[in-house]
């Protein structure tokens, strides 16, 4: 059963080398680990969420991993759903918490964070940090200006080598 692709569409609001808080700019240290199911039953969209995170979760061949601060793992910053492919990690869906969307919005940088940890494991894979994703139409000319990001067809866009390695360095210092 081929499954039609998810595009994506959240703007990368600002890399900042953690999550930044809107209003104070203090940064905070993040953690990003897989989540557990139990963690599901929060994130539906009753909550505010825009993706069915729970069947994301039950797709046999998707890692859902959650962004957190440091010493703050019960709130749930951001979402990413990620496949390992045969020469690269594929983005089905990142999502940022309700709460960090909009105008109103308590952190910056939570999907570049995301993105950044994802190019991450494209390296730790054996892969060279080569990750992609479909992009809605729209904002094919903005991930291209903020995350690298090179469109090789279509809404494909790929993010490579040198662009991973920029955003990671951006978020992973150490």
């Amino acid at each position: 059963m081929k499954q039609n692709p998810q595009y994506i569409d959240i703007e990368i609001d600002k890399l900042t080398n953690s999550i930044e808080n809107v209003i104070t700019k203090d940064s905070f240290q993040t953690d990003v680990s897989l989540i557990d199911k139990s963690e599901l039953k929060s994130i539906t969209k009753k909550n505010g969420w825009l993706f069915n995170w729970s069947n994301e979760y039950k797709q046999p061949d998707r890692d859902v991993y959650k962004l957190t601060i440091t010493g703050n793992p019960d709130i749930i910053q951001g979402l990413v759903s990620i496949t390992e492919r045969e020469d690269h990690v594929y983005m089905h869906l990142i999502e940022s918490a309700p709460f960090n969307l909009g105008r109103n919005k308590v952190y910056l940088g939570v999907p570049g964070n995301l993105i950044a940890f994802i190019c991450r494991i494209s390296f730790h894979r054996g892969f060279d940090g080569y990750v992609s994703f479909t992009s809605k139409t729209q904002l094919i000319e903005h991930y291209k200006k903020t995350l690298g990001a090179i469109n090789v067809g279509g809404h494909l866009m790929v993010i490579n080598t040198d662009a991973a390695l920029k955003l990671i360095d951006k978020y992973f210092k150490n």
